[in-house]
């Protein structure tokens, strides 16, 4: 009993002692505390505020300068997949009895310099990659094209075959394109554009690229935009 009333008075002092040295603070250290989280929150909210204000002002900018239109769902018997939230867009069609094409479509992945009329400044040229597969059946191989798809044309880089699983397959792809007969090259041309693989496919295909990298752009905003708005109700409840 007598220790346990020791520990007890041992308690009460050291409380009464903490106390005492809280008390003996100046006033004025609450306040300078208080009033430096003020103001970096008020730093911080209004950093915040100018971030969003220019994101909207882009945004505005962005669809006042060319508003994206509706993405075209079809093109010369093509479904087009226009896969949004990713870097590229998926074709794909049937062909004859039993034969299909499938084209993945990168968004724009490199630009050469051109010469404008007066000759006194240079422009760009913008270019895509096209992966275009031509197969029968899930059983056969795949005749597979690596091509540039420039704004008015459709370039062939490499010919070869391959299995369905791209992983598993190492096999030998072939020559430059450039490096064949210029007569088979003259065929395998022909060959893609029977099959609607031709320069109004660039050329649709760069109207729909420079479409979804607006609206990509944008989305792309419209995200960084909504996640600083949520970071900031939550910060205000605090």
């Amino acid at each position: 009993m007598a220790h346990r009333l020791v520990r007890g008075l041992r308690g009460a002092v050291k409380s009464l002692v903490l106390q005492q040295q809280q008390q003996s603070k100046p006033l004025n250290y609450f306040l300078k505390s208080s009033t430096r989280n003020y103001v970096t929150d008020m730093r911080k909210s209004a950093f915040e505020a100018n971030i969003l204000r220019l994101i909207r002002n882009e945004i505005q900018y962005e669809r006042d300068l060319s508003p994206p239109f509706e993405p075209i769902p079809e093109f010369n018997s093509f479904n087009v997949d226009e896969r949004p939230g990713e870097q590229w867009i998926l074709l794909n069609k049937k062909f004859g009895e039993n034969e299909e094409i499938k084209i993945e479509v990168t968004m724009f992945d490199g630009s050469v310099p051109v010469k404008k009329n007066d000759e006194t400044s240079d422009d760009v040229k913008l270019h895509i990659t096209l992966i275009v597969d031509v197969f029968k059946g899930e059983d056969s191989d795949i005749l597979e094209f690596v091509c540039s798809a420039w704004p008015d044309s459709i370039e062939i880089r490499k010919v070869f075959t391959r299995g369905h699983d791209r992983t598993k397959d190492q096999h030998y792809t072939g020559p430059d394109f450039e490096e064949l007969d210029d007569e088979l090259q003259d065929s395998l041309y022909d060959f893609l554009e029977t099959r609607g693989v031709d320069d109004k496919l660039a050329e649709f295909l760069h109207r729909q690229m420079k479409n979804k990298d607006k609206t990509e752009y944008i989305h792309w905003m419209e995200n960084i935009k909504s996640v600083i708005q949520k970071k900031n109700r939550k910060s205000s409840f605090h």
